[in-house]
């Protein structure tokens, strides 16, 4: 399901550790993302992809630091509609706020915060390798399958229907959320093979 010919994938670069291996799985999966840090750009773009590890903090400071960017990306994703995809971190960053080091604003695009897991004894922080992804409503990008996980926070989302799927880790966790033409992975798309390229390449074909 290759995109759209014209279509303009914008994938942000703001200093994100898993950019060039998800501008790779892109690529691999039918799309010709460019890579950037021009909010003009974004503002025009037919998709966006918000890629992200490490730190809540860090992360969002590192996208605020940019001029224009985060209004960019709203008028992009909130006023135009265009179809948006936030990638482990990318994800969490929809959320109102990330609870590391103290609390820090998010987005605010989906509503909830981003909180350490606390899985217990028997299950390690950070939750990392393959597990499920297990659909909780019906969406066209989300399916039933095994995606590579790699993180230590949790998206707890305030409505239920803003969490698209779950998977197991000491207890249910969120896997992916999304609400209209939003969509985010906890998941590592880039790392999850067949599943993740699939994934992405029902992303470049979506219309919200």
């Amino acid at each position: 399901m290759p995109q759209g010919s014209g279509d303009v994938i914008a994938l942000i670069d703001y200093g994100a550790g898993n950019l060039r291996s998800v501008d790779n799985a892109l690529k691999a999966a039918g799309g010709s993302p460019t890579v950037t840090a021009d909010p003009e750009l974004v503002a025009r773009a037919d998709r966006i992809v918000l890629p992200g590890v490490g730190a809540f903090a860090a992360c969002m400071g590192g996208l605020t630091a940019i001029p224009g960017m985060i209004e960019a990306m709203h008028r992009a994703v909130h006023d135009r509609g265009v179809p948006f995809l936030g990638v482990c971190v990318g994800m969490q960053l929809l959320a109102d706020a990330g609870l590391e080091h103290g609390r820090t604003p998010g987005l605010g695009w989906i509503g909830g915060d981003v909180r350490l897991m606390t899985p217990g004894a028997s299950h390690k922080v950070p939750h990392m390798g393959w597990n499920d992804v297990v659909p909780t409503r019906p969406h066209p990008l989300i399916l039933p399958g095994e995606a590579y996980y790699l993180h230590s926070f949790v998206f707890d989302v305030a409505d239920p229907a803003d969490r698209l799927a779950t998977t197991d880790h000491g207890g249910p966790i969120t896997a992916a959320v999304g609400r209209g033409n939003i969509v985010g992975a906890q998941f590592h798309p880039e790392k999850s093979q067949a599943y993740g390229l699939a994934f992405l390449a029902r992303f470049l074909a979506w219309k919200p």
